[in-house]
């Protein structure tokens, strides 16, 4: 067993299975795909993010935060369109490793994106909840708090002016009834939606992406007229380092392009379509982001910035006030799609690790009238609901961003691996100058990582560990590859 812990899985092989195990249903195309991947970007990092991220950590330099992250991202996401055309398979990183560098990496990878896209999903959840709370409130209508925040935030409601309404929970045996109810719905409905399929999931995604997109011009070419030069001085009033430690906390705003590749099996031409919607969808929201961070941090000083809805308040601070019920639909918007693509690509993880029996077999059962994963999709909407409705935003939102730096940074590795090991593999797309750019990759997300809490780095060791002990115990025992070359 130990000796096939780092065998790997040829990528002939991995092909052959896929189309012998049955295949998603192929419906998306290059637009779809970009769409999605938009879909995913934009959301809580520009929406909520970018406030702390400007005012405590890179000032005006925030721009220049979003600039580095989106380099790095840039490095990261060529080379996970080499290998999504080369390998249309659901999985995405932990397909990619189990072809280059063995089971027992590939494990871990789909281990830590488990952790990427359940807990983004939750903390996505928890921040639509937030926007909604907010947005309702403008036309007078209250949420009982206790039924919009988890245990532990219930505190914060308990300081704030609510006019006087009701604020004590309800109690069942002495227990105090308290749970994040919006976040709980919306997963309920998107998972329902991403139940049914597919094509169905990304008509819906589309439709949001556009009012999206609307929203974000709305703030770069309204807010343009408002801009005070002298708001940018001093451009780095954290120094040059606090550029870096911006961009390991905004991380989490470029968290969804690689969300693209988990949809690889039900692209209707992969090998063309999967790098257009991987880079194609980076580049669009990386200018996005940089005019963004202009225009807010042009406004309003970095120290006077909201932490909770930078957005809005920039421009009621300035005088717009009615543009901030239209960015409020803006966000909600906006992390609907965000969640939506999330609570998508979790699935095929499942899916993908379960056809190689690193998982029971119950989780890659495919739906015989909506061919979607099902079982995986129920799975991942009970646990995202559970946690959303349970969990303050700031435990879910600290452990994404070192997951996926972690992940992307073996993408990058595997990608010189195997152009050493197989170079004679038809690749439709190539990553130009290797291994230059995958290494520059590699140092920009370890150079985020860098920049990250001790604490953050404790939690994914232990979530690591707590996935080495279900590997020893269920997945090396059963795993396909090792059963095959026993």
């Amino acid at each position: 067993m130990l000796k096939g812990l780092f065998r790997t899985k040829p990528v002939e092989r991995i092909l052959a299975e896929s189309e012998a195990s049955g295949s998603l249903k192929k419906s998306l195309s290059a637009v779809d795909l970009t769409a999605l991947g938009v879909g995913a970007i934009i959301g809580t990092g520009i929406f909520v993010l970018v406030g702390v991220g400007a005012s405590l950590k890179a000032g005006p330099a925030i721009t220049l935060s979003f600039v580095f992250a989106g380099l790095a991202c840039v490095f990261s996401a060529l080379c996970y369109a080499e290998f999504a055309s080369m390998l249309p398979i659901a999985g995405s990183a932990y397909t990619y490793a189990y072809a280059t560098v063995g089971e027992l990496i590939a494990w871990i990878i789909g281990w830590d994106l488990i952790l990427e896209y359940i807990i983004g999903s939750s903390a996505v959840a928890v921040g639509w909840s937030g926007y909604l709370f907010k947005f309702l409130q403008g036309f007078n209508i209250h949420i009982p708090p206790w039924l919009a925040t988890d245990a532990w935030s219930y505190s914060h409601f308990l300081q704030t002016n609510l006019g006087g309404q009701q604020v004590i929970p309800p109690e069942i045996m002495g227990i105090p009834i308290i749970f994040n109810l919006p976040a709980m719905l919306v997963v309920l409905a998107l998972s329902a939606i991403l139940y049914i399929g597919i094509r169905e999931s990304a008509r819906f995604n589309a439709n949001v992406v556009v009012i999206k997109l609307a929203v974000v011009l709305f703030v770069i070419i309204a807010g343009l007229f408002w801009v005070k030069p002298e708001n940018w001085t001093p451009y780095f009033p954290y120094g040059v380092k606090g550029v870096f430690v911006g961009a390991a906390y905004i991380f989490f705003a470029y968290i969804g392009f690689d969300a693209v590749s988990t949809t690889a099996e039900e692209a209707k031409n992969p090998q063309r379509d999967l790098p257009i919607g991987i880079i194609a969808s980076l580049a669009i929201c990386t200018v996005l982001y940089i005019l963004v961070c202009m225009v807010i941090t042009g406004l309003v000083p970095y120290d006077q910035i909201n932490h909770h809805a930078p957005i809005s308040a920039a421009f009621g601070d300035v005088g717009i006030t009615w543009a901030a019920m239209i960015i409020s639909i803006g966000a909600i918007a906006g992390l609907t799609s965000v969640l939506l693509v999330l609570l998508l690509s979790q699935p095929r993880i499942f899916f993908a690790m379960s056809r190689d029996r690193l998982l029971p077999a119950w989780f890659s059962n495919i739906h015989p009238k909506f061919g979607t994963p099902s079982n995986a999709t129920v799975l991942t909407g009970l646990t995202v609901m559970l946690m959303a409705g349970l969990t303050p935003i700031e435990v879910l939102a600290e452990m994404a961003n070192i997951g996926t730096l972690f992940a992307f940074s073996l993408v990058c590795l595997a990608v010189i691996i195997l152009r050493r090991r197989a170079p004679e593999l038809k690749r439709s797309f190539r990553v130009p100058w290797v291994p230059l750019l995958p290494i520059l990759g590699i140092v920009c997300n370890l150079t985020m990582m860098a920049g990250l809490q001790p604490q953050t780095w404790a939690r994914l060791l232990g979530w690591l560990l707590l996935g080495l002990v279900i590997y020893i115990i269920y997945g090396a025992r059963h795993s396909k590859l090792n059963a095959d070359q026993a």
